[in-house]
C-alpha cells in the first residue's frame, strides 16, 4: 500500500477544488478509515478498490 503523497506524485491521485483526496483513474473522492491501533489513515476509492495510507 503506498502512501497518499506518493500517489499524489505518481499521478494516482489528484486534488479537487477543495482540496479533498479524488482517484485519478475513476474521480471519486476517496473513504477513510481510521484503524484504531495504528498511526496511519486508510484512504480507499470505492469504484476500484484501490488503498493508500495517510499519516496521521
Amino acid at each position: 500500500m503506498k502512501s497518499t503523497r506518493k500517489g499524489l506524485r505518481e499521478g494516482e491521485l489528484e486534488k479537487d477544488n477543495y482540496e479533498r483526496l479524488v482517484c485519478a483513474d475513476c474521480g471519486q473522492s476517496l473513504a477513510s478509515e481510521n484503524p484504531p491501533d495504528e498511526v496511519y489513515t486508510v484512504r480507499s476509492c470505492s469504484e476500484c478498490g484501490r488503498e493508500w495510507k495517510e499519516l496521521r
